[in-house]
């Protein structure tokens, strides 16, 4: 693989994943800028190169470079990753704007549906940058660990794009001998699967945390994913893409893995705990929390059916008993799994 290390990347964002992802592109060669919101985190990451609020015990690439200052970081950069939080992406993105290079290829690697005006980052992107930049845009999902990507595990991932070229060109970034990206044209898809995936993840967790067995937490997957595609075609989304990485293989690796913050919060959620207490004991975001909310009004906004993820709003914004939830969702209306025309 051809490598141009005289391209300067930038990677907004300096959580698990994000610095993760900057880890990635240095260890290829290519310079990279981390930019990192806390600014005492930065200084600290620039003298020991290890992330130790995020990812400790792992020592980065020698070839990245820390800052907190967002203008140096993205000026005059050939590549922008985006990685931070879904519900502050908008703000940063702003923020960014004034020193983006026009022909810079743009990258979104954060996953959710922003809260109050219900998008998806790709919306919110186009709805921030200029037309001509969104045939430079282009979106990163799939299942994915941080830790697991750190350590060299094989990992395959998709990019999304409007053309098959700006696609390709990510794939071609990002990809190495651990790290394997296909390429995709359905970016609703690829997106949705993403942050959907994380509302699932936190009823499977809630879930193993009543006692449920492997039964309960299939059948929260398959109906899970369900929900996902019937959402994903009235949004215009490809059902293929629900059965790819980015759809089945990010909802059974949230679902079922034990580095899944949103299946942790959830486990918690089951044990008993309330959302406040569990949310204030962790340092990393659990994106499906806020997810629920947008996930759950968006379903209602287009008419579309989605028990679980009903049940997971109630239990997160109404108190819901998670044991009632359960007894709700099998005591609904009996009916058929699927209706062939």
């Amino acid at each position: 693989m051809q490598r141009t290390t005289q391209k300067k990347f930038a990677v907004i964002g300096a959580g698990s994943w994000g610095t993760t992802l900057a880890n990635l592109l240095a260890e290829k060669g290519f310079p990279v800028t981390l930019w990192v919101y806390e600014a005492e985190l930065a200084e600290r990451m620039q003298q020991t190169g290890v992330n130790e609020t995020y990812l400790p015990g792992f020592t980065l690439s020698d070839r990245l470079t820390f800052t907190s200052d967002l203008q140096p970081a993205v000026s005059d950069k050939q590549l922008l990753l985006f990685v931070s939080p879904s519900q502050v992406t908008r703000q940063v993105l702003q923020l960014a704007l004034p020193y983006i290079n026009p022909q810079a290829l743009i990258v979104c690697a954060s996953k959710g549906i922003e809260n109050d005006s219900l998008m998806l980052m790709s919306q919110v992107f186009e709805e921030i940058l200029p037309e001509a930049s969104h045939r430079r845009l282009g979106f990163l999902s799939g299942p994915s660990f941080a830790k697991e990507v750190l350590r060299g595990m094989p990992t395959a991932v998709v990019a999304a794009a409007r053309t098959l070229s700006c696609a390709e060109e990510i794939q071609e970034i990002f990809s190495s001998d651990c790290f394997r990206v296909y390429t995709h044209d359905d970016i609703i898809g690829v997106e949705l699967g993403g942050a959907m995936k994380n509302v699932i993840a936190l009823a499977a967790g809630v879930s193993d945390g009543l006692g449920f067995g492997h039964n309960t937490r299939a059948a929260l997957i398959t109906r899970g994913l369900a929900e996902m595609t019937r959402m994903g075609l009235k949004l215009g989304g490809v059902a293929e893409t629900f059965a790819g990485l980015a759809g089945m293989g990010d909802l059974v690796l949230t679902c079922t893995g034990d580095l899944s913050r949103n299946r942790t919060v959830g486990i918690e959620l089951g044990k008993g705990r309330k959302l406040n207490e569990i949310l204030d004991g962790m340092q990393m975001v659990a994106e499906g929390v806020q997810t629920t909310l947008s996930a759950y009004q968006l379903a209602k906004k287009i008419g579309v059916e989605v028990p679980i993820i009903e049940q997971m709003y109630q239990i997160l914004y109404q108190h819901k008993d998670p044991r009632q939830a359960v007894s709700d969702l099998m005591l609904r209306d009996l009916k058929a799994e699927a209706v062939r025309c």
